[in-house]
């Protein structure tokens, strides 16, 4: 297995391929560029429907026309309802209507910016509602009210991980991982993957095996920053429009996708105390604010060898 990364998105993207050389070989030049430039034009191609910092996204469109529908990129429509469907699935708390509570809270750039500085206290903000956001497939439109505004970022990092991970397999011929972040998928077909899974990028965690589908983290303390008033975060309460603040810092999941897989972690922090019960039927990894960590029964026991 070889890999290649780099960054993009605020964070690291990691590509590893199933190609037969030892895993601190680089790949292929060839290979290397071919598999680089379907990540990135996937990714480029997702930016340009949900990014929040461009502001000829059409996700930037929608927000800024406060309440009409906007005609949008057929992308856009498909990122659109599969947050909605992930907000169906987890009974809203998994919301892609807390744009303004996100800049209320102090993320309004890249998070990358908003470290470099100490933001102003984090001020109070409306909730979220979901069941607001209206899209029109037949004219590929879509619409929020004025009092919302979307950010995708709960489900668009995780699809882009998973499908980019299905094109390497379908244009290469290879099993691939790829990382976009704590966002991380494989394609059908392949080995076990060893995949490090922790707070935050970088940071002491565990290996554990990944054969199929992803694996997410969300955590309280990976997109992070200080405010004048002490710490802020990116993972917001879609009731009270404030900074989630419940009993556990990150919840990882397993699913069958990183796009399932982010979803249950997103709703996991949100859900709070009742997290560990709700998550039941999944496998997952809860670390609470005193470094405690719990899973579920059936989280992988062992471990694999990075």
């Amino acid at each position: 297995m070889s890999a290649l990364q780099w960054r993009d998105w605020s964070c690291t993207v990691r590509v590893v391929l199933d190609d037969g050389r030892s895993a601190e070989a680089p790949p292929a030049l060839a290979l290397a560029r071919r598999a680089e430039r379907i990540v990135g034009e996937l990714m480029d191609d997702v930016a340009r429907s949900a990014s929040r910092f461009r502001g000829d996204s059409d996700l930037s469109r929608i927000n800024a026309a406060r309440g009409r529908l906007v005609p949008v990129r057929p992308r856009t429509i498909e990122l659109v309802e599969l947050a909605l469907q992930a907000a169906r699935q987890t009974g809203g708390a998994c919301d892609p209507t807390l744009g303004r509570a996100l800049v209320a809270a102090g993320y309004d750039a890249d998070i990358d910016h908003v470290r470099a500085r100490v933001g102003r206290a984090p001020q109070p903000s409306p909730g979220g509602d979901w069941t607001r956001v209206r899209v029109d497939r037949d004219l590929g439109r879509v619409g929020v009210p004025a009092s919302l505004a979307l950010d995708l970022g709960a489900t668009a990092k995780a699809w882009t991980a998973d499908e980019a991970a299905a094109r390497i397999a379908r244009k290469l011929d290879i099993p691939a991982l790829v990382a976009l972040g704590g966002d991380v998928a494989v394609s059908d077909r392949g080995p076990v993957w060893p995949v490090l899974v922790s707070e935050v990028e970088g940071g002491p965690g565990e290996v554990v095996g990944l054969g199929r589908g992803g694996i997410a983290t969300s955590s309280t303390t990976g997109r992070a920053w200080m405010t004048a008033t002490g710490p802020a975060h990116h993972l917001i309460d879609p009731e009270s429009g404030g900074p989630v603040s419940g009993p556990y810092r990150a919840v990882s999941v397993l699913a069958e996708s990183c796009l399932a897989a982010n979803t249950l972690s997103t709703a996991g922090l949100v859900w709070g105390a009742a997290a560990l019960d709700r998550l039941s039927p999944y496998a997952a990894r809860l670390v609470d604010t005193g470094g405690g960590i719990v899973t579920t029964r059936t989280w992988p026991r062992d471990r694999v060898a990075a």
